[in-house]
């Protein structure tokens, strides 16, 4: 179905493209350029907003939870690598939006895709698998202990409260893995269409 539907979308590009002048067509491909990218930035929007709404419920249960020294620990280390990633993503979003209007659309895509493949296929792309069951736990303790209103230590020898936990973790896990798969699917998708977009363009020139 997505093959098809790249391939009607190529077949409505190639027609323009022999009805249009070099300047509507250097349009034609800015526009669908900047759309691509824009599916991008969306998505470290989500992921921006998503670290901020974790950071602040992550203060607000330190602050509401000064003598439980375990929870303490747990929180302001998972509060650290969620600023972290934050601030990561907003480099990348202001890397990825920067317009640099004074080189050309043919450069300006090359260094988008340059950044892409590196995030989505460079040395560290697959570090969330790593990553992620470690954080999804400490997520998942962070919420279950707080609205538990017990202290730590009491809640791990809760047998319910163990039994919570135990299946709340692998539910969250995979619901976790999933969506990521799921967004890697889109944007790998999407950097194999700037791609093309990109070596079309080289064609046109």
């Amino acid at each position: 179905m997505e093959t098809n539907e790249f391939q009607n979308i190529w077949k409505n590009i190639d027609s323009e493209i022999k009805l249009k002048s070099k300047e509507e067509l250097d349009h034609i491909f800015k526009v669908k350029s900047h759309k691509i990218i824009n599916k991008f930035l969306f998505i470290f929007t989500i992921d921006l907003i998503t670290c901020a709404g974790l950071i602040v419920f992550l203060i607000v249960t330190l602050i509401n939870r000064p003598g439980d020294l375990i929870y303490q620990v747990n929180n302001s280390l998972l509060c650290l690598i969620t600023t972290f990633a934050f601030f990561a993503s907003l480099l990348s979003f202001n890397k990825l939006q920067n317009n640099e209007f004074n080189i050309p659309l043919k450069e300006w895509i090359e260094q988008r895709i340059t950044l892409l493949t590196k995030w989505l296929l460079g040395k560290y792309s697959k570090s969330y698998i790593v990553l992620l069951p470690i954080l999804v736990l400490m997520i998942n303790l962070s919420i279950h202990v707080y609205y538990e209103y017990k202290p730590f230590i009491e809640v791990m020898k809760n047998k319910e409260s163990i039994i919570g936990l135990l299946i709340g973790y692998p539910i969250g896990l995979l619901f976790s893995f999933y969506v990521i798969n799921k967004i890697r699917k889109f944007e790998l998708r999407n950097l194999e269409y700037l791609k093309e977009l990109h070596q079309r363009l080289c064609n046109v020139d």
